[in-house]
């Protein structure tokens, strides 16, 4: 069974509020920090080279804009270590720090304004603050232990209370989840979302996907194939928006792994009731655990 956290915001003690507010700061500014570099890139011609295979795209520009929020976050908080989607880990300190430069390269490489900035921190465990920044409308997601704000201003999730009538954001199926979970299988689950929801959609970046349900512009997001550098800050902004996140094993962590740290994931605002969402994802989850433990 999937572990699901209640929905609603983090409740923590004035000391530990007032560390995650300082914290959520230094993400905004880390994101901030690339946000001239990235957009006088955009949409001009660059090399791109490829990671896993042909679907796992990675440009200098992520690399660069890597290393600038590192040195952001170091210079503003020395106590940290960085886990980077291109540059790995670095540092030890207390304060475990969750960054994908560019959540979104392929949009990113071709033009296509869907792209974002994703900076987190977590200690023991837990996501203390966190900021999803999209650089093209100047919007900044970002949350601390007690609110989750857009540019500066309280932000509040909504959804349509019945799938039928509601937007769901996923990047699923890739060419990954026809070899896991077999091709007639992942046409059949594809199928049974597409005839339920009102609109289907695949933007192609799970931070922003979670922030535009957080934000009440998409009903519910799910995915698949997330790390934690792409998720870490945007679950922290939901939940302290009001709308729900359910993490999904997948197989691949323990049961009791933090929700950032699963690969898979349901997002939905607040008032969302998608049964058919939830058997879908559930049961590739469960799937694959089953083919995890053969």
């Amino acid at each position: 069974m999937q572990h699901s956290p209640p929905a609603g915001p983090i409740i923590a003690d004035r000391h530990a509020v007032a560390l995650s507010q300082r914290l959520a700061e230094t993400a905004r500014g880390a994101a901030l920090a690339v946000r001239a570099p990235l957009l006088e890139a955009f949409r001009s011609e660059m090399a791109v080279d490829y990671k896993a295979d042909l679907h796992d795209i990675v440009t200098v520009h992520d690399r660069r804009a890597e290393a600038i929020i590192r040195a952001y976050i170091f210079e503003h908080e020395p106590n940290s270590a960085v886990m980077g989607e291109e540059g790995g880990q670095t540092g030890d300190g207390e304060f475990q720090w969750y960054v994908d430069p560019i959540d979104g390269t392929a949009n990113f490489a071709r033009g296509i304004a869907f792209w974002c900035v994703s900076v987190a921190v977590v200690r023991d465990g837990a996501v203390l603050a966190g900021a999803v920044y999209d650089p093209v409308a100047d919007l900044m997601f970002s949350a601390d232990l007690e609110n989750a704000e857009l540019n500066g201003k309280a932000l509040a999730s909504r959804a349509a209370g019945d799938e039928k009538r509601a937007t769901l954001i996923t990047g699923y199926p890739v060419a990954r989840d026809f070899r896991l979970d077999g091709r007639e299988a992942t046409l059949a689950n594809f199928g049974a979302l597409t005839e339920t929801f009102s609109t289907l959609r695949r933007p192609g970046s799970a931070a922003l996907s979670i922030a535009h349900v957080a934000a009440g512009w998409a009903d519910a997001a799910a995915g698949f194939g997330v790390n934690a550098w792409d998720v870490a800050a945007a679950t922290l902004i939901l939940k302290n928006a009001g709308g729900r996140y359910e993490p999904l094993t997948l197989g691949k962590v323990a049961v009791d792994a933090a929700d950032f740290m699963c690969p898979g994931y349901i997002a939905t605002g607040r008032g969302a009731d998608y049964p058919t969402l939830e058997r879908v994802a559930r049961s590739i989850s469960t799937s694959r655990i089953a083919k995890a433990g053969q």
